[in-house]
This record gives C-alpha cells, structure tokens and sequence, in this order.
C-alpha cells in the first residue's frame, strides 16, 4: 500500500496482541520480526507511514515488552529514515528508497515538488524516543529543526496550509485541513507536550495558538446545531469534515486541562460536540459505519453527498475520540457508541479471513472492498478494547499515543533533568 518493508500487518499488531494478552500470536510475531523482517528493501517507501507504523510499532513494542530486538530494529530503520531531510531547508521530502541508494523524492501528486504537513509534522514522538534509546541527538535535533522553521514563517490567519516547499521553506497553496494532509500535526503538538512531562512550552504554545486560529476560522454550527470543522481554501470555506478530521474530538479533550484555566470547560464542551458530530455521521447512515468524508451544504447535514466519499475502509478516528472522551469524562454514551460500532463491524465487515471494508454505508446490500488495514489491528481494534478496559490499562498518566496508537512512554521531567547535568558536566 505504501512500499518499504513487508509485515505492516504484523508490525501494527505487536503492542495490540501483547496489550490484549494474546501471548501465542505475539510470539509468532516477534518471531516474524527476528526471522524475516527485512529493513533493506529497494523501491519507494512513505516517510510519514513508515515511521507511525513500523518505528512507532517496534518503539512500542520495545517499552511494553523490553525486548531489545525491536529496540534495535527501531534504531536501525531510524537511521534509514534520516536522508529524508537532506533538503536545503531541513524539511524531509515524503519518499525515501530505503536501500543503500537512500535517496528520497516528494509524492508526484504533491503541489510543486512539496512536502505535507501532516507527513513531516507527525515525526516527532517517535524520533525523540530514537534519540533516548540511541543517544544519538540527531533525531531530535532533525524534528526540533522542523518545528523552529514552522515558528518563524508566516501563517495565514495563524493556520497552517498542508503543502510546503522543502526547497524554499515557503507555503506552496493555501489549502488549511484538520483531516487529511494536515491532522496528526497538530496532534503532535499536544502529544509532544504532554510526552515531555509538560515541560516542552514550545510545542505547547504552539498548539494553543494553532487551535485559536482553528477556533476563529474552521471551527462552525450547522443549521441543525452540529458542530464541525470545515476546510479552508485561501479564504472560501468548504463545508466538508473528513473521518480523519473525527481524531480531533480526543485531540481537543486531551488538551483541555492545559491552556488558559478559564478555557478548560470550553475545550471539553467543544470536544464533546465534534464526538457528537461524528456519531451522528455513523447514525445518519444506514449500516450505522461513518463514510470517508461528510457535508454540511446543501441541505445535507453529516452524510456523504458525493459517491465518491461513502466508503468506509475500517478507520478509527471516530473510535478514537470516544475512547479519549470515555476516559475524560466517564459518560457511558461513548462505550454506547462504541459498542455500536462493534455490532456494526461485525454485522457489515466481518468476512472469512478478517475484516474488510465496505465501498458503501449507505446500502445494506454490502460490496467489500477485500482490504483490511493495518490500522485496523493497530487502531480500531486496540482503541475499542481499552474503550472497554479499566483507566489504568496503558494510563494518560503514563503514556502517550502515536497516531497510529502505538503508545510510547512520558519521559519524566527526573529524566531531563539528568540528561541536562551530564549535559552539562561534558561541556564543562
């Protein structure tokens, strides 16, 4: 689906098979893993996928398990990745050849030879943990590079469009999305911050203006009272939520605590209204399972408009956030929802070997699409059972999810505080 090396599948499920205690498959796979897993593959592989699912995967596998295996594979890919972002301004290109050649390219159908924000904004987590388990800073240092170049260009309106010239450092269009092409970065921001033990300000401020400006310009009501998030295209809103964009009910939620006090309710209540809108996109359709992408024109209020976006290729964003709002607030609704979720999974996807998507929500004559994502075992799946599980199950307290929800572990500000004296003590 996305080249580099084979096992995605495999990868994707070795914290949810552990975390769900199926020993005898987990073994299989990290069998897998030490016999067969083959790191050098020629050909076009995606930076941003790579990382959030084989990185993230064998990073998590690593602090779950403590198994050094997936601690050196992680590193080894790691290292693989690096080449990436030999670019004048340090920002990766989206394609790398993860054989000896290490050259890399941006996608042909990105605007003008650019790079996407959602693809080099979503690299952080997983690089900072590269640099604590290698102690080579050069991960950290390639994402905080990253970060300051976002800081200081220009933001139209405070937002930040999804292409940007990896060669220039310039803005390429002015297209602003909180689904695809721009979703995980701004859960990066408030991850990062939160991964850091709330000592990273930087990311921290960064998300909270970003979220003002989301507020200010993306954020609207329906005539029928849902709250959604539009697109913004220089200026003209198009008044369209994609599934993906559903991750940000969680997102919004995760981060109510730590903004302006006064704010706290707010961020919560706006949480629980985009949760609530995405709920009503599984509703309003007729095998209860939300389409790729709903509308608020025309009439038409969270349903799919256009044949072209009634699919459903067993995504987890809706999940998701009814997961983090479960946790957040304890509202039985959302194990409701979820539970629905379930059922209709079942009753619609369930096929011989797996789960499969389904080109239509809308008709219960299902056509299956014959496709079972990675992201199904790594998301949906691991999000339904901790939905379901006790708060302590993989804490908030303790851990951080990637967005792929490969949870990686908060380093503890006791950590820093060292890495900062030796730091110091060698300088010395």
């Amino acid at each position: 689906m996305f080249g580099g090396p084979r096992g995605a599948s495999i990868i994707d499920s070795l914290d949810t098979l552990y975390i769900m205690g199926l020993k005898e498959e987990y073994n299989d796979a990290k069998e897998w893993v030490q016999t067969s897993l083959d790191l050098n593959s020629n050909g076009e592989a995606s930076l941003f996928e790579v990382n959030i699912r084989y990185v993230g995967g064998l990073l998590s596998a690593y602090y779950l398990t403590g198994e050094e295996l997936f601690r050196n594979k992680a590193v080894e890919l790691g290292e693989k990745l690096l080449p990436a972002f030999n670019t004048p301004t340090g920002i990766p290109r989206g394609v790398i050849n993860l054989g000896s050649s290490g050259t890399s390219w941006s996608w042909g159908w990105a605007s003008a030879g650019s790079s996407i924000l959602a693809e080099f904004g979503t690299l952080h987590l997983e690089f900072v943990h590269l640099t604590e388990l290698s102690n080579n800073p050069v991960y950290k240092e390639k994402v905080m590079n990253i970060r300051k170049l976002l800081n200081k260009i220009e933001k139209p309106h405070g937002l930040y469009p999804n292409f940007l010239s990896p060669v220039s450092g310039n803005w390429v269009q002015h297209h602003v999305s909180i689904g695809g092409l721009g979703d995980s970065f701004y859960e990066y921001l408030i991850k990062s911050y939160l991964m850091s033990d709330k000592t990273d300000e930087d990311a921290k401020t960064t998300y909270y203006t970003a979220m003002e400006a989301i507020e200010a310009n993306l954020v609207q009501k329906s005539p029928g009272g849902l709250t959604y998030m539009a697109e913004w295209r220089g200026g003209i809103l198009d008044h369209k939520m994609g599934h993906l964009a559903c991750f940000s009910g969680g997102m919004i939620g995760i981060g109510a605590d730590d903004g302006a006090p006064e704010k706290r309710q707010h961020y919560l209540d706006l949480a629980a209204e985009i949760t609530h809108t995405c709920h009503e996109s599984y509703d309003r359709s007729t095998t209860k399972l939300g389409p790729e992408a709903f509308r608020f024109d025309s009439g038409a209020e969270a349903t799919a408009t256009r044949l072209s976006d009634r699919y459903y290729i067993l995504r987890p964003e809706v999940i998701e956030s009814y997961m983090y709002m479960w946790r957040l607030t304890h509202d039985p609704k959302y194990r409701d929802w979820g539970w629905e979720a379930v059922e209709a999974l079942e009753q619609h996807c369930r096929v011989e070997s797996g789960f499969s998507g389904i080109r239509d929500v809308y008709t219960l004559t299902v056509s299956h699409d014959n496709m079972q994502q990675s992201f199904f075992l790594s998301e949906t799946l691991k999000y339904l059972y901790l939905l379901f599980s006790d708060d302590d199950l993989l804490s908030f307290e303790d851990w951080v999810f990637n967005t792929e929800a490969h949870p990686l572990p908060i380093i503890r500000k006791s950590c820093l505080q060292d890495e900062a004296t030796e730091e110091k003590t060698v300088s010395e």
